[in-house]
């Protein structure tokens, strides 16, 4: 009986083992990308603020942090998110509206994104990217046969519009597509039919085109413009893009080594954020850069491994949703800072700084971690 009694009060703890492979990859990407940050920031930290390390120290600080949380988060049963999962999505929609409407950090660009709490600030569209994964896993694994049915479709379409109209208008062009993406890929993976698959993808495309083309997202149109020919202006809109490129060029294959980047010496804009990859390319080479793209596929490898064998649908969808934000997420930055597709303003995971981002980051690879210690108490 006082075994009963110790089970149902630590019922929310799980004991099994977790992934050590995905643990493992997670540590090894943070590390490389801890590296690189202050190789690409310290001469742009020391030029503007006196200090080489003031982005280094600060990242470390919430790496360790985060990677406490993770572990932490690891421990505790994913389950409780499922009846939580409403009150996540209520809370981002109303952190997204209220973004919206206090004044921006820049008149002169009129983006709103970040919410600030003394010191303290982070952008609610990283929250909105969780909430979407957390809601749909929850509704569509309580109701995998309700999908095949075009009203529920519809509902979870609405769902999503509503926080892809909010991000959007920040703007947020590259949030609103990964969280789009998101609930579409949840949205399948839970059971949606072909049809309404290639349906919600021709609205959604449409939608995003539209907006553009009416200059809703005023930047849009410039961004494709410039990222057909950014030296139409060399010196303006397509600078960041021709120096992204420069850095990548003359790293060749094996790279002039860490530390030796030159375009970092305020040529790239802002090195150490959405464009770090430039630099990695520059200091490590093509060799290099394919060695981090391995290993992010193989990060998603194990992610979508955990998510096939969990004891329950629930957290099938969880582990591919949160796996699949940090695969696309890379993708996406990685085909910007190439010129592959237009410049979104979109970080690289577990490089790019931001501190918060980052925390909410390793705090999601945790939930991960819990989907594969629950499988392994499953297996037992």
């Amino acid at each position: 009986m006082p075994a009963k009694k110790i089970k149902n009060k630590t019922s929310f703890i799980q004991s099994g083992k977790l992934d050590i492979t995905f643990l493992s990859l997670v540590l090894i990407l943070l590390s490389i990308g801890l590296v690189m940050l202050f190789s690409a920031s310290y001469a742009y930290s020391y030029t503007y603020y006196g200090n080489s390390y003031r982005f280094i120290s600060r990242q470390a600080l919430f790496a360790i942090i985060g990677v406490a949380i993770m572990l932490g988060v690891s421990k505790i049963d994913y389950g409780i998110l499922k009846k939580l999962s409403w009150v996540i999505y209520a809370v981002t929609i109303a952190m997204l509206v209220v973004v919206l409407i206090i004044p921006p950090m820049s008149a002169e660009l009129n983006v709103h994104r970040w919410l600030y709490i003394g010191s303290f600030s982070f952008q609610p569209s990283e929250i909105a990217k969780f909430s979407i994964i957390v809601l749909f896993s929850a509704w569509l694994a309580a109701n995998s046969e309700k999908i095949k049915k075009l009203r529920y479709v519809a509902w979870l379409l609405l769902l999503l519009a509503i926080v892809c109209v909010l991000v959007v208008r920040e703007p947020h062009l590259s949030a609103t597509i990964l969280i789009f993406a998101l609930g579409i890929v949840l949205m399948v993976v839970g059971g949606l039919k072909l049809r309404w698959i290639l349906i919600g993808g021709g609205v959604g495309i449409g939608g995003i085109v539209a907006l553009i083309l009416t200059g809703a997202i005023s930047y849009g149109s410039d961004r494709i413009k410039y990222w057909l020919d950014p030296w139409a202006d060399a010196t303006g809109l397509g600078y960041q893009t021709i120096q992204s490129l420069l850095a990548i060029g003359s790293g060749g294959v094996l790279g002039r080594g860490i530390g030796q980047s030159r375009q970092k010496y305020l040529w790239v804009p802002e090195p150490h954020n959405d464009f770090i990859f430039s630099i990695v390319c520059e200091e490590l080479g093509l060799i290099g850069a394919m060695v981090i793209i391995v290993l992010f596929c193989a990060l998603v490898w194990r992610g979508f491994t955990i998510a096939m064998r969990s004891k329950d649908r629930f957290g099938t969808l969880l582990a591919i949703g949160l796996t699949f934000q940090v695969g696309m997420q890379a993708i996406l930055n990685i085909l910007v800072v190439t010129n592959t597709i237009p410049n979104t303003g979109i970080s690289l995971p577990f490089f790019s700084y931001g501190g918060t981002a980052l925390v909410i980051l390793l705090a999601e690879m945790g939930i991960v971690l819990s989907v594969s210690r629950g499988s392994s108490i499953e297996k037992v």
